[in-house]
């Protein structure tokens, strides 16, 4: 196999025959790029190798959690070539403090948080910061090829892995969530990029400290649901876990449908499968647990709208996180009622973000909190960028965050214009953008193809070679 590097020319190759071919639905099969790669290599990770080239292990493929190695390999050409929004991306990702290679790893063997991360909080920012960082080196390896990234990234993983033992107090299961996240993106890429890395140790601590607390899930409100599931998946496919890998996506389909709501879903949303709004059955149980929003004029409000927008966020991030890895996987659920629910989501919290009046039946008696943070790109990607959907409001929140340099926020979210903005691959590689060609910020703003789109309704489309027939 070989370097990062090598896979561009193969990037490139795969577009030009996918871009011919467009299935009007696919699913179970795997991307574009990888195919080739998947039919002949079905084994055991290969310990000796230390590239970024795609490879297959029992069900899965890999790098394949949230980040491929296509994506990767498009963002090191346009991070090469300084084109925007990619190079000021990576330039902000690598200023970040977690990126300093003197920063230690501040491992606990206990992490305890309780409400807000507060009474107690040991060990609740070191293990998430930690986590996040870790990720950052991944990637900054797999820009650079530099080992010295490798070998941080590394350090993180295996101070935690020697240490920790357990989670507790009231927010344990939410913390563990939020740090999984982090750790299985990070793991996967170092594990199947990085020769020198024995991996065993952190298998160990994601199956026996992590797993456990998060594969069920958790009722008490979506964006823990959520995130604990898409950690779970995640930690799946690093640990070609099949049987997990599924259960934790039967949820989170079940979730979905009960954190955003469409019209089509009646007077009131939908409750998840075994939750105790299902159990109880009435609306005032799902009045109560939509924080009192009674009336539901509108595609895309969420289950914590009426909370605030910045947990709301962090669950349209789950949603588009677990999306991303699926279709890594080869399963598109931006072609399904996930993708409905997610872009109408993304599209109403990003019009009142921008300043948009809210209407009387929305949250009544309460103003929204508006706190949305850099949770957008994965989403836009997907429906505007490739799927050529208008998406206008979330366009122009977009254009500030990156402005900005966000990096995402300090939980599990990060980085994801570096990762996401404008990339073809995961979609067969051509999409319907043209901003791959250029360096103009305009040409980057304007990704969303408005004057060509279809309605706002469609989905995006995987680009597929018809003699594709691995399946994920």
């Amino acid at each position: 196999m070989v370097h990062i590097t090598s896979i561009v020319a193969l990037l490139a190759a795969s577009t030009a025959v996918s871009a011919s071919h467009h299935f009007e639905r696919i699913r179970h099969h795997v991307p574009v790029q990888m195919r080739a790669k998947a039919e002949t290599t079905k084994s055991t990770p290969d310990k000796s190798t230390s590239d970024n080239s795609t490879s297959t292990t029992g069900s899965f493929v890999h790098p394949g959690v949230f980040v491929s190695a296509p994506q990767l390999a498009f963002v090191k050409e346009q991070v090469d070539a300084k084109k925007e929004p990619w190079a000021s991306a990576f330039k902000s990702m690598m200023g970040d403090n977690l990126m300093s290679l003197s920063r230690d790893p501040s491992p606990k063997s206990s992490v305890d948080c309780g409400s807000r991360s507060q009474n107690p909080s040991n060990g609740c920012t070191n293990e998430r910061e930690d986590a996040m960082a870790a990720y950052g080196m991944a990637l900054a390896f797999s820009l650079t090829g530099e080992s010295k990234y490798a070998e941080k990234s590394a350090d993180y993983m295996d101070a935690w892995a020697k240490t920790i033992k357990k989670h507790t107090a009231s927010n344990a299961p939410l913390q563990t969530g939020w740090s999984a996240a982090s750790w299985a993106r990070a793991g996967e890429l170092i594990k199947h990029t990085y020769k020198k890395w024995d991996s065993t140790s952190f298998e160990n601590m994601l199956k026996e400290v992590y797993l456990p607390n998060l594969k069920n899930g958790d009722d008490r409100t979506g964006n823990w649901d959520l995130v604990m599931l898409e950690s779970a998946i995640g930690i799946s496919v690093f640990l070609d876990d099949k049987e997990t890998y599924d259960s934790a996506m039967s949820k989170y389909k079940g979730r979905v449908p009960a954190y955003v709501y469409l019209k089509s879903d009646g007077k009131t949303p939908k409750a998840a499968p075994g939750s105790p709004q299902a159990r109880k059955r009435g609306s005032s149980s799902i009045t109560g647990f939509w924080f009192n929003q009674k009336d539901y004029e509108s595609d895309g409000i969420a289950q914590e709208t009426c909370r605030d927008f910045v947990h709301t966020g962090y669950g349209l991030a789950s949603i588009s996180h677990v999306a991303e890895t699926s279709l890594i996987q080869g399963e598109n659920l931006y072609e399904t009622e996930i993708g409905d629910r997610l872009k109408a989501g993304v599209e109403f919290h990003s019009k009142f973000q921008l300043g948009a009046d809210k209407p009387s039946w929305l949250c009544p008696g309460d103003g929204l909190t508006l706190n949305l943070e850099a949770v957008t790109e994965p989403a836009y990607n997907a429906f505007s960028t490739q799927g050529g959907a208008s998406m206008p409001n979330t366009k122009k929140l977009i254009e500030k965050f990156r402005d900005q340099n966000s990096r995402g926020n300090a939980l599990f979210v990060a980085w994801e214009t570096l990762t996401h903005a404008a990339n073809p691959s995961n979609f067969g590689g051509a999409g319907n953008s043209t901003l791959t060609a250029s360096s103009d910020d305009t040409d980057v703003a304007a990704a969303d193809n408005s004057s060509a789109a279809p309605s706002s309704t469609s989905r995006v489309r995987r680009r597929c070679a018809p003699s594709a027939t691995a399946s994920a």
